[in-house]
């Protein structure tokens, strides 16, 4: 009977631990880029920007390499670069300091889209190990969106690219196209709902002395500024944040109280890629070893002349 009531709790214990691993993924999921995703139809606007710099205002490098021609249904590799200081530390919701997140979107041409398991190489397997690529929506599966990931080991992710065939759908011609990327390292200052987050720098409500600098209990610091009126106001300063102001300081309206914690930003770039012509790269081949012979015949025939005339002089 004991046995059996030890049974019944440990499955009981291992079904609670699956449960709650479950919705910790499904919390984890909830981050960027699935704001962008339920915000936007389309992450690029009409002017160029990308949907994620509404949120991440800070501006940083990015960088994307792929081949500058492709042929028709071959996996290519898009590789997108953040760089960003491997020391560098976020502060997080919780006033806790932590690595940065990674973040990425492709936006392809029509017609192009996330390659096929099965016609991925071993070796990007191998590099996007851990790294888990989507469609933007279900409708246009020409965008892809990756994160958020560990910064430290995925400063460069590899997308493998499936090119469109023309001759499948006649909507896709020979042609030169963009490919627009942007990424991310790091919280953003805004979320969604248009609410600061803790990752800004908090600047003064009113100009005057500070009269009063206390730590709470959670970890929060609670300020008050007295200006030469005699009126109060209390601001509360998040959790981890650095002060650059003491007490019996005299402080102007919007001025600095802490350090810029943002160690982050977004960027976004893009490159081109010309999808090409089989027959075209047939003829061209054709056009230069009819080019090369031709300039062969062309020497021969000179020598044959020039010892012709030689022949003449001697005699």
């Amino acid at each position: 009977m004991q046995l059996l009531r030890r049974l019944v709790k440990i499955l009981s214990i291992s079904f609670i631990l699956i449960i709650s691993s479950f919705t910790l993924c499904i919390q984890m999921s909830q981050a960027y880029p699935i704001y962008a995703q339920q915000a936007y139809a389309n992450p690029r606007a009409a002017n160029g920007r990308i949907a994620c710099a509404n949120c991440h205002l800070a501006e940083k490098p990015v960088q994307i390499e792929s081949p500058k021609a492709i042929l028709p249904n071959k996996v290519f590799e898009a590789a997108v670069k953040i760089p960003y200081a491997k020391d560098a530390k976020q502060i997080l919701g919780n006033g806790q300091l932590s690595g940065l997140n990674v973040g990425a979107v492709v936006i392809l041409p029509e017609g192009f889209k996330l390659a096929p398991n099965n016609l991925i190489s071993k070796e990007i397997k191998e590099k996007n190990k851990g790294v888990y690529i989507s469609p933007y929506s279900s409708t246009q599966d020409n965008i892809l969106v990756v994160g958020p990931i560990a910064g430290d080991t995925h400063q460069e992710i590899i997308f493998p690219v499936l090119s469109p065939d023309p001759a499948t759908n006649k909507k896709i011609n020979f042609l030169k196209y963009p490919i627009y990327v942007g990424a991310n390292r790091g919280r953003g200052q805004i979320y969604p709902t248009g609410e600061k987050s803790n990752n800004n720098i908090v600047t003064s409500s009113l100009e005057g002395q500070i009269t009063e600098l206390q730590v709470l209990e959670k970890g929060e610091t609670a300020l008050t500024i007295t200006n030469s009126q005699g009126k109060e106001i209390k601001q509360t300063i998040p959790k981890g944040l650095s002060l650059v102001v003491s007490k019996k300081d005299n402080i102007k309206l919007d001025q600095p109280l802490t350090r810029d914690p943002n160690v982050g930003g977004f960027g976004q770039t893009d490159v081109e890629i010309v999808l090409q012509d089989p027959a075209r790269i047939i003829g061209f081949i054709a056009f230069a070893f009819s080019v090369l012979f031709t300039q062969i015949f062309f020497v021969i025939k000179k020598k044959q002349f020039e010892k012709v005339q030689a022949a003449d002089l001697k005699f």
